[in-house]
């Protein structure tokens, strides 16, 4: 599995049973939901490009600073924070493999103050019976490829994401329960830390 797939690039659908939600939830109460969410860490299942699943730990600190650390026997860990996302790999003794945060679609929910009404960001908003699907992009670089937001309502509450790159290859990342609050430490999302802490 390449881990960066699920940052850079959308994923097979994934069915998910969710509560009732009786009408499309405004893109304005999304964006303050998003911005009042500083912490949280939960378990996540990712369901990559080529069909195959991975599960493991999330932990979220806005803005800017997310963590994915993957259940064995999958040996990645993928990290933003500084600006950077880094993907390390623990059968590598390389340094890990590094891009700008601000060139992947998951930076729109990462950012300091998300505003979804913005012009041209959101090229989707729809509720299907269950959920309120928000598909939104870079204004300035489209190219970057899209996040799509599964939120559900009563109350408001982020559910998964779809990433497409801009190959057109897609990751599903399926959420649970969030804990949020929590007193995340910032070396959680040091670069720098994470390659001392392996000895690079």
């Amino acid at each position: 599995m390449n881990p960066l797939r699920f940052l850079l690039a959308p994923a097979a659908v994934f069915a998910l049973a969710l509560p009732a939600a009786a009408e499309k939830i405004p893109l304005g109460q999304l964006s303050q939901y998003l911005n009042q969410l500083t912490t949280a860490e939960t378990d996540f299942t990712q369901v990559n490009s080529d069909g195959s699943i991975s599960t493991g730990k999330l932990f979220i600190k806005r803005p800017g600073r997310v963590r994915f650390e993957y259940a064995p026997p999958d040996p990645n860990l993928v990290m933003a924070g500084g600006g950077q996302v880094a993907i390390f790999d623990s059968k590598s003794n390389q340094p890990p493999e590094q891009y700008p945060l601000s060139r992947t679609p998951l930076s729109l929910i990462l950012a300091e103050n998300v505003n979804l009404g913005q012009a041209r960001m959101v090229v989707g908003h729809s509720e299907d019976g269950t959920s309120t699907r928000v598909r939104a992009q870079d204004p300035q670089h489209p190219e970057y490829g899209t996040i799509e937001m599964v939120f559900t309502a009563n109350p408001v509450e982020l559910r998964q994401w779809v990433i497409t790159d801009d190959a057109g290859g897609q990751t599903t990342v399926i959420l649970g329960e969030l804990q949020k609050g929590g007193n995340l430490p910032a070396s959680l999302f040091s670069v720098a830390a994470e390659e001392r802490k392996r000895g690079r």
